[in-house]
């Protein structure tokens, strides 16, 4: 007998199933390939040949058998199975070389054994596991991200003492790509959004005739709590994506390693360059955001019959210098977290097939809800210095 090594079309015979009949019980010969195809063609066969008579004894007699693999030890397990499920007197199987015998032992050990229910207590227990073990991931992920963030403003620092050991170059390409060709979505969803406070705020407004007092909402919203914040979240979808998708690509082809081994350091040489990029161009798109936004608010008021004038000097009159100061104080702390998450998640890449999709993913999640969370903290500040 050959144990799952030959070659499938070695010329054996088909796998075949006689039942012998006898005063105690039956026996079950089988001969040919015990292979999965086989398999197939006497299942049926071989599982009413076992029967329903408690008491009997039942023989598998494998001696003709001339190929025998995983599928056909699954087999005799499954028939030794069902036959004690009929409370037969004895089961025997005959006829097995020791390598059939060992997959036989194998399989009905481990494969086919089918765990008891946990009780209540473990599910529970489980549960709590499962949760503890969901903190404790969630914590030294905090614990690294905090430590790679507080070597990045090292470098940083250390940077600004020496500001020829920054890669001006690859800074300028990084702003290039993360702000400059950031500028038509940008214009397109602060121009939306502008246009639809406008308008929605017009229409209980208009009630009571003050509908120019749209631009002075439109201006402070946009100022204050709506340009940084969509611009943050666009930079955030679109640049930490990217950066995590770049570092992720290159430490997954150990191009990391190599810079390290070169005496190279990564984070100064790759991760810098992104975080300046990123800080310089946040502020300077919020500014353009706010403008394209308060622009579609315009859209709306002269719709309804009111200068431009009267519109212009509604937001002047209204938005301070400390309101646009307090969104530019949001504008860089939000482009340091989008680049630096994005560029943490990048280096914090494993390997597989799919790990620079879920890098960049993390990127983008991380980086959403630290703009939240930073926005939510920055507004409790400014609500309690009164600014």
């Amino acid at each position: 007998m050959q144990s799952g090594s030959q070659s499938r079309w070695a010329g054996n015979p088909v796998t075949e199933l006689n039942i012998n009949h006898t005063d105690t019980g039956r026996t079950l010969v089988f001969s040919g390939r015990m292979d999965a195809d086989g398999i197939a063609k006497i299942w049926e066969k071989a599982c009413d040949g076992i029967g329903t008579h408690a008491g009997t004894d039942l023989t598998l007699d494998l001696s003709g058998v001339t190929y025998f693999d995983m599928a056909g030890a699954a087999f005799v397990v499954h028939l030794d199975r069902t036959a004690r499920e009929q409370n037969l007197k004895s089961i025997r199987t005959t006829g097995l070389d020791p390598a059939a015998a060992t997959l036989v032992e194998r399989i009905s050990r481990n494969e086919l054994t089918e765990p008891a229910p946990a009780p209540p207590a473990g599910r529970i227990r489980m549960f709590v596991a499962n949760q503890g073990q969901s903190l404790a991931e969630f914590w030294e992920d905090v614990k690294n991200y905090i430590a790679f963030f507080g070597e990045i403003c090292w470098f940083f620092g250390t940077s600004l003492v020496r500001p020829n050991r920054i890669r001006w170059g690859e800074t300028w390409r990084v702003a290039e790509q993360a702000g400059v060709n950031a500028l038509p979505i940008v214009a397109l969803i602060s121009f939306i959004v502008g246009l639809v406070m406008a308008f929605q705020s017009a229409i209980p407004m208009k009630m009571f005739g003050a509908e120019i007092y749209v631009a002075n909402l439109i201006g402070l919203a946009m100022v204050r709590e709506l340009g940084p914040l969509m611009t943050a979240i666009v930079l955030a979808g679109r640049s930490a994506s990217a950066f995590a998708a770049e570092i992720g690509t290159m430490k997954i082809n150990e191009e990391i390693d190599a810079l390290t081994i070169m005496g190279l350091e990564p984070v100064r040489f790759l991760i810098l360059p992104r975080v300046i990029a990123s800080t310089v161009m946040t502020p300077l798109l919020t500014v353009f955001a706010i403008l394209v936004g308060i622009l579609g608010g315009a859209v709306v008021i002269l719709s309804m019959g009111h200068p431009f004038s009267a519109y212009y000097n509604q937001v002047v009159g209204f938005v301070s210098w400390g309101d646009f100061v307090g969104g530019m104080i949001k504008c860089f702390v939000f482009g340091v977290l989008i680049a630096a998450t994005g560029c943490i998640r990048g280096y914090q890449t494993r390997q597989g097939p799919s790990a620079v999709g879920e890098a960049a993913t993390r990127a983008v999640v991380s980086s959403i809800i630290l703009i939240a969370v930073f926005d939510g903290i920055f507004s409790i500040i400014y609500y309690v210095l009164d600014v």
